[in-house]
């Protein structure tokens, strides 16, 4: 099992570069840096790349209507020019909160969007010219819609590597079809291994029964929190904040992904609850209502013999990499509990 992990950068670069190099001393496989409405997630990633020299880095997401796709395809090139092939390009549609609220952009077609997106790319990293002729995305250009003067060009430089790895961020039963089927890996989110297969089963079976061979096996990286000691069950309400502000704010009623997946887990009743009282601003009560069942069985938190039951569950759902979020209040204590869990999953 792969050990990663989603790194924050809240408290400055270079706080979290030390951090990273730490961590990657103490055994970790891959850090994810997001890239919601903070500080974009490219300078964070290049700056990581100086300072590390092992370690895998992702982009924890690209959101798909944020570039364009040859312009996604130069910065994955780039990124893994300046890490030395230990790029791997994460991307994903995000929500309508976010591409509409604050980058303006129409959030339509997410699934269409990916396909082409994940084509172009791996054209611009073969560094042929560019020709694409898709419903959303066409490359150069046709007169009718510019003018006329595009013509099809192919990457300047030589990439490190013709194909870098995709993972995807899909929930839906399509999106997960789609990503099953293209990706070299998928990122769900609230990953419970137990229901896993009732939910998105069919999906990744139907994705991969179109997959292409010379893909591999889909990886699939999965995102629990992590805390690990006798003592440590307190820290389940250390999780609730986040799934409360997901199932319940992110979207309108009808309209939240992540509301939908809890409702798909079979917590219809508690998902409703949280979203009422999260969109009343409510959100200590929201809060409180994200049943203890649903963040144990999402999590790692437990005494050591416990978590190394709960890695062995997630491997049996197919799980290649946990990246985890340690529950810790320092850095020092996410790099022990990193360093612990390293050697717990070994």
């Amino acid at each position: 099992m792969r050990v990663g992990m989603q790194i924050t950068y809240s408290g400055g670069f270079a706080e979290t570069v030390a951090e990273v190099a730490d961590l990657e001393r103490a055994g970790l496989d891959i850090a994810f840096i997001a890239e919601a409405y903070s500080y974009d997630a490219v300078s964070q990633l290049g700056f990581l790349a100086a300072k590390t020299s092992t370690i895998e880095l992702a982009s924890g997401i690209f959101q798909i209507y944020t570039r364009t796709p040859s312009l996604m395809a130069m910065t994955a090139a780039g990124l893994d020019f300046v890490s030395d092939g230990r790029f791997v390009l994460g991307l994903g549609a995000s929500g309508p909160q976010v591409i509409e609220g604050f980058h303006g952009v129409p959030y339509t077609a997410p699934l269409g969007r990916t396909r082409e997106i994940v084509d172009i790319c791996r054209q611009v990293w073969r560094r042929e010219k560019v020709q694409y002729d898709g419903k959303y995305y066409q490359i150069p250009l046709p007169a009718e819609k510019g003018t006329g003067l595009g013509k099809p060009l192919k990457l300047i430089n030589h990439p490190v590597r013709d194909r870098i790895p995709i993972v995807i961020a899909a929930l839906g039963p399509k999106n997960v079809a789609l990503t099953a089927e293209i990706a070299e890996g998928w990122q769900p989110i609230f990953f419970d291994p137990e229901r896993a297969n009732d939910v998105w089963g069919e999906s990744l079976a139907a994705g991969k029964a179109k997959r292409d061979p010379s893909l591999g096996e889909l990886q699939i990286y999965a995102g629990p929190a992590l805390a690990i000691g006798d003592d440590v069950d307190h820290l389940l309400e250390w999780v609730k904040p986040s799934l409360a502000l997901y199932i319940g704010g992110m979207g309108a009623k009808g309209k939240n992904f992540y509301n939908d997946l809890a409702c798909r887990y079979g917590y219809e009743k508690e998902a409703a609850t949280i979203q009422e009282l999260y969109l009343a601003g409510k959100k200590q009560e929201a809060t409180a209502a994200v049943p203890d069942e649903l963040v144990r069985a999402i999590s790692l938190i437990g005494p050591a013999g416990y978590v190394k039951e709960r890695v062995a569950a997630f491997a049996e759902a197919g799980v290649t990499t946990l990246t985890v979020s340690p529950l810790a209040g320092d850095s020092a204590g996410r790099v022990a509990l990193i360093d612990q869990f390293r050697k717990l999953v070994d």
